[in-house]
């Protein structure tokens, strides 16, 4: 088993190098060289292999070295040389094993949502007020946590509460590698804490949903005008009073698919069709990603869960200042830092975690 795990790791290699080697001749041909967007996209292609490539050539440079330094070593008869010699097999056999790590991620597929922008959708759920309380601490450590990575936000979608926070805020997050380290937020975050309103100090539990959604471009998903339904309507704040004096606010419905989506942020109402028509291109984009995954059901199952929303994924316990991720048992007892946008040290784990799930499946490609 191991020795058919080899030959596929080798065999893969192989098939890049000459596939990298076939385009660095392509490259090199008058009428690629002629071709400005081909060359480009040649180029690209040339710079992905080559990250492979190179390390792939440098490790199999190390196991040479070492396999020519321990023939040596049984061919020489002088003690101190056959030493040396069987040192530097080990330091190149210790190259070739940090190649080959290297190499195995490599091989590992990048998720080709990793470089998008994305929108957090925050809903409150179980608790009633403390729910809507919570979905607004959840919106500002994110929104925290993208100023720690110099990521840019923007609210497309909000419907505040009468005490604070939200039933519901969208937050559009702008950042290259910004979807990569949110995409592991989407579910259910729970929290157990003694709401300012209870006197008796009893410890309540609430919940607030993430959804993670991949902004979609308008190439990705097509949106027929005649498929929509827009309305517009007065923008009004928390108790439905009124807070602009024209119908600046607007509802878009996807008629095939039933999905509703509003924007009142802005004062005009052309920026608030374009906020909502992002949101409504997301939502569809992240439908059909959701369907591509029934579809790939037994694959999808993996230690760091679904990213449904229905599943538990989180709960931030405030008597005991503690953060528990279910999906990869990690604990931090630093509840305020990671309210505070600290979130790395889980975004991090999460990602090992999928990563070695990965490499144990042998799903690399």
């Amino acid at each position: 088993m191991a020795s058919d795990a080899a030959t596929d790791f080798e065999d893969r290699l192989l098939e890049i190098e000459q596939r990298f080697e076939d385009v660095q001749r392509q490259m090199s041909a008058p009428d690629v060289a002629a071709d400005p967007d081909r060359l480009r996209n040649l180029g690209r292609t040339f710079s992905e292999l080559r990250d492979v490539v190179e390390p792939y050539r440098a490790y199999r440079a190390a196991l040479e070295q070492a396999g020519e330094a321990r023939e040596l070593a049984e061919a020489d008869a002088d003690r101190e040389m056959v030493a040396y010699l069987k040192e530097e097999a080990e330091r190149a056999d210790e190259t070739a094993r940090a190649l080959r790590e290297e190499l195995e991620l490599a091989l590992i597929p990048k998720d080709p949502d990793d470089g998008r922008d994305l929108l957090l959708e925050i809903r409150a759920g179980a608790g009633g007020q403390e729910a809507a309380l919570w979905a607004g601490d959840l919106f500002e450590m994110y929104r925290r946590y993208a100023e720690l990575h110099k990521w840019k936000t923007e609210v497309l979608s909000s419907s505040p509460s009468d005490v604070g926070g939200f039933k519901e805020v969208v937050l559009e997050v702008r950042g290259a590698d910004a979807n990569s380290h949110l995409k592991w937020e989407s579910g259910v975050h729970r929290v157990q804490r003694v709401p300012a309103t209870e006197s008796a100090g009893r410890i309540h539990t609430s919940t607030a949903t993430v959804a993670v959604m991949p902004v979609a471009e308008e190439v990705d998903v097509e949106v027929r005008s005649e498929d929509l339904k827009v309305d517009v309507y007065r923008a009004s704040g928390p108790g439905g009073q009124g807070v602009n004096t024209t119908d600046s606010a607007v509802r878009i419905t996807h008629l095939p698919t039933g999905i509703v989506v509003s924007c009142q942020e802005e004062r005009s109402q052309l920026q608030n069709r374009e906020k909502a028509m992002r949101y409504l291109r997301a939502r569809l984009y992240q439908q059909a990603i959701e369907e591509r995954q029934k579809e790939e059901a037994e694959t999808r199952r993996s230690m760091v869960g679904t990213g449904e929303r229905a599943e538990k994924i989180r709960t931030y316990n405030f008597p005991e200042s503690r953060v528990t991720d279910h999906r990869i048992k990690v604990t931090s007892h630093q509840l305020q830092d990671v309210l505070g946008g600290d979130l790395d040290g889980f975004a991090d784990a999460l990602v090992a975690a999928d990563r070695t799930r990965r490499l144990a499946d042998g799903t690399t490609g």
